[in-house]
């Protein structure tokens, strides 16, 4: 089915014919994927308050973590979307396919050229049309207890190699002297939901010189089953399966659970984002832990998943100048200062997509440049095609699998994979 028909009947269920009047005084309801109560809700309040001051437009923030796509397609049931949603960059392709969001006119956007051409990209779709205004971005660096690397005089890893024995040390070594046999060494968010597993073994994936997909868009072809592919799948069974070097629970654990395994003592090695430190800082002390670019892999480059958010416009709002009005301050310098938080874990904004801001400026902690660092060089998107979710969730699913069985063979596993991955691009019309 071509995506356009896909777009007009998801609009038809989700916006219906029966579109309200315009209302520029109309209060936008804007959804936010965060958790209720946590600092980062008080930010998004923050930002939706001074934007109201600003313009004089009304805007109410609601605050959803789990089951947030679930909570979305209820609203949009019955035909009572939020006007706003902020939300990550990779689920643009489904928004789209099911008509939840309207394309934004890129040009009539005020500010719209100070944003990183990369950010853009993350907010085009398949069809080359975009469909979300970029807010944030973000890469991922490996946090490491340095008080354990230290006690068991171990050096910072500049291999994979040297990365797997760092984790066996924390495994067998005692590195917290407590005598009991009850620290690990990775901290893994390997749930299939949302497609934890796949997310986290992206940037493994990328430096072993794999990929998911290739080609270029509407011409793709699959790569999960390529040799580097294998070779980040080899090495992420390893750590489950041969070193048991990851902490146990960790095929079922998303990244609510994930994160107090390392502040607790739990495991010494998390590839994560740097929206933690301020959390880590708090709860573990910054002295006692590290932020390293992740080794180079296999491929020879060390290469991170690149991530955001954008703002995104929601079908049938009765406010749209509202909608556009609050997308061109949320990514204004003062919107994108607002919602860094200076070094506070209530960041909304990672990295700032406004070329005018400042970091520096904005955040003292100068570990945000490392992140800024990675993203500049060489950081990667997901794969643009209609909808990533499909993909997403299916090499979650394979990869949960082979470290939940640990008699799994990846190369069948990927090879099954690959041909899952065709067929998807067929169905979704992307295919070479």
């Amino acid at each position: 089915m071509a995506v356009t028909a896909v777009v007009t009947a998801g609009c038809l269920v989700a916006c219906g014919s029966d579109s309200p009047k315009t209302d520029p005084k109309a209060e936008l309801q804007i959804w936010v994927r965060k958790p209720p109560g946590s600092s980062t809700e008080k930010t998004d309040q923050q930002l939706a308050a001074a934007f109201t001051a600003k313009t004089g437009v009304p805007a109410h923030v609601t605050a959803l973590f789990d089951d947030f796509e679930t909570k979305l397609q209820q609203a949009a049931a019955q035909k009572k979307l939020p006007d706003v949603v902020i939300n990550d960059t990779d689920r643009l392709g489904g928004l789209v396919k099911q008509g939840l969001v309207r394309p934004v006119d890129r040009a009539s956007l005020a500010g719209q050229a100070d944003l990183t051409p990369a950010s853009w990209q993350a907010a085009t779709g398949a069809d080359g049309k975009i469909y979300g205004v970029p807010f944030s971005a973000q890469s991922f660096a490996l946090f490491i207890r340095k008080d354990w690397r230290e006690k068991l005089g171990k050096p910072l890893p500049a291999t994979w190699a040297e990365m797997d024995a760092l984790a066996t040390a924390f495994t067998t070594g005692d590195p917290d002297a407590n005598g009991k046999p009850d620290t690990y060494g990775y901290v893994i968010p390997a749930s299939t939901k949302r497609g934890y597993t796949s997310w986290y073994f992206a940037s493994f994936l990328f430096s072993a010189g794999g990929d998911f997909l290739t080609g270029e868009p509407g011409k793709l072809t699959p790569a999960i089953d390529s040799p580097g592919s294998l070779a980040a799948a080899q090495e992420f069974q390893k750590q489950f399966c041969t070193d048991k070097s990851v902490v146990p629970g960790s095929v079922t654990a998303e990244t609510t659970q994930a994160h107090p395994l390392f502040e607790t003592g739990k495991g010494g090695i998390y590839l994560t984002g740097p929206y933690n430190m301020a959390r880590f800082d708090k709860n573990l002390g910054k002295d006692k832990y590290e932020v390293v670019a992740l080794p180079p892999g296999p491929g020879g480059k060390s290469v991170s998943l690149a991530e955001g958010e954008n703002v995104y416009l929601m079908a049938g709002s009765a406010n749209p100048s509202g909608q556009t009005r609050f997308a061109e301050y949320a990514t204004s310098v003062e919107g994108q200062t607002l919602g860094m938080a200076g070094d506070t874990d209530g960041n909304v904004v990672r990295l700032p997509v406004n070329t005018k801001v400042d970091m520096a400026t904005v955040r003292k902690d100068t570990r945000w440049q490392l992140f800024a660092g990675i993203y500049q060089n060489g950081a990667r998107y997901a794969p643009v095609v209609p909808d990533w979710t499909p993909f997403r969730q299916a090499s979650a699913d394979t990869l949960n699998a082979l470290v939940a069985d640990c008699t799994s063979d990846p190369k069948a596993a990927l090879g099954k994979l690959a041909r899952t991955f065709t067929d998807e691009l067929t169905k979704q019309g992307a295919g070479a």
